[in-house]
């Protein structure tokens, strides 16, 4: 995206935000100030189902685009929650499914050459962006199912499914409950719940901290910016693929009441997500599964010794196809944008690298 394209784009995601916020306000005509509608911002945030003015609103779409591309914003009512997800494109639909501590947004740079020749859906987890922040059903199978009503209201038989860090585990979970629905799986850095490689035991300190009743987010209440910072700049080979006004982005939505909780609550669904993994092991998976793995990653020392996300598929699945990814950390589709589409389009058999050359 060039400074044009990202200050259209974020002129017109914010625009969207607010206007989701505040239409109660606008249909009244009443005009409020800046700072008014933060504090609505906020105090909707609270809110675990949007006003019914936002979601007609929303079902009917707030347009942007990157990169020329058109792309939507919309909400769909699933499994008890308000989902909000971006959809654009034509073609065979692919699913992308985002990691901690991000949301939709960090599929930005891969979405548009794959809308060339394939719908593209991205959500935001429940919980997170501008989804509902219920305060339980953040493991795998409560997940999956979230998208997985929305892939059927959506009108879609089969689809091709992609998951990134802890969006990983309800691509998986979605494959698994549903596996003649899902035509081919990408897992993209993940350590699977009761599949951790013996080198990484104990190694990843967050795991035990974000596990903790209460704490974390009594510990980085108004440091969010900071504490997840760390994250963005030591688990990337190169931090300035994420921006500071990418991460103001992130941390917006990670900021607002239940923010940071609901992101906390995906690493204390993992022992609910090991013994799922555990039963959905006994029949793995037929479909052609990619596993990404990064190359270096300096919160863990540097150079990574194992493909994690490779090493938990091949337990987990018949037919996997490991591959690291060069000159990359731990957040591939920002890193390593071009590569993630030219692999993906290989994968799924898709024209979106001539078509987007």
């Amino acid at each position: 995206m060039d400074k044009k394209d990202k200050s259209t784009f974020h002129d017109l995601y914010h625009v969207r935000a607010i206007t989701f916020l505040t239409i109660g306000i606008i249909v009244t005509g009443i005009s409020v100030c800046t700072m008014v509608l933060n504090q609505n911002h906020t105090a909707i945030a609270q809110q675990q189902q949007p006003r019914q003015q936002e979601q007609t609103l929303a079902s009917k779409g707030i347009s942007f685009e990157i990169d020329n591309v058109m792309f939507s914003h919309h909400m769909a009512s699933v499994n008890g929650i308000q989902l909000h997800y971006v959809i654009g494109g034509y073609g065979d639909p692919i699913v992308l499914i985002h990691g901690w501590p991000q949301t939709w947004f960090e599929w930005r740079h891969v979405m548009p050459a794959l809308a060339k020749n394939y719908t593209v859906i991205v959500p935001d987890l429940r919980g997170l962006g501008d989804s509902s922040k219920p305060l339980t059903g953040y493991d795998g199978k409560t997940t999956a199912e979230d998208i997985h009503q929305l892939i059927s209201q959506l009108g879609f038989k089969q689809i091709f499914l992609v998951g990134h860090d802890v969006g990983s585990q309800p691509a998986y979970s979605y494959a698994a409950a549903h596996p003649t629905e899902v035509r081919r799986l990408v897992i993209m850095e993940y350590i699977f719940p009761g599949f951790t490689p013996p080198q990484l035991e104990g190694k990843v300190w967050w795991f035990p901290f974000h596990q903790t009743p209460d704490i974390p987010e009594a510990l980085v209440e108004g440091k969010e910016r900071m504490y997840l910072s760390w994250f963005y700049h030591n688990l990337a080979y190169n931090p300035s693929a994420i921006t500071q006004t990418d991460i103001d982005e992130f941390v917006s939505h990670y900021s607002a009441p239940g923010g940071m909780r609901d992101g906390f609550n995906y690493f204390r669904a993992f022992p609910e997500d090991a013994i799922q993994n555990e039963n959905y092991s006994k029949t793995k998976l037929t479909m052609p599964v990619l596993a990404f793995g990064a190359g270096f990653i300096p919160g863990f020392g540097g150079d990574v010794p194992i493909n994690y996300a490779l090493y938990g598929m091949q337990q987990l699945a018949q037919n996997v196809t490991g591959i690291k990814v060069p000159l990359s950390g731990h957040w591939i589709p920002e890193e390593q944008p071009e590569f993630v589409i030219k692999q993906l389009d290989n994968f799924f058999g898709g024209n979106t690298t001539n078509a987007s050359q």
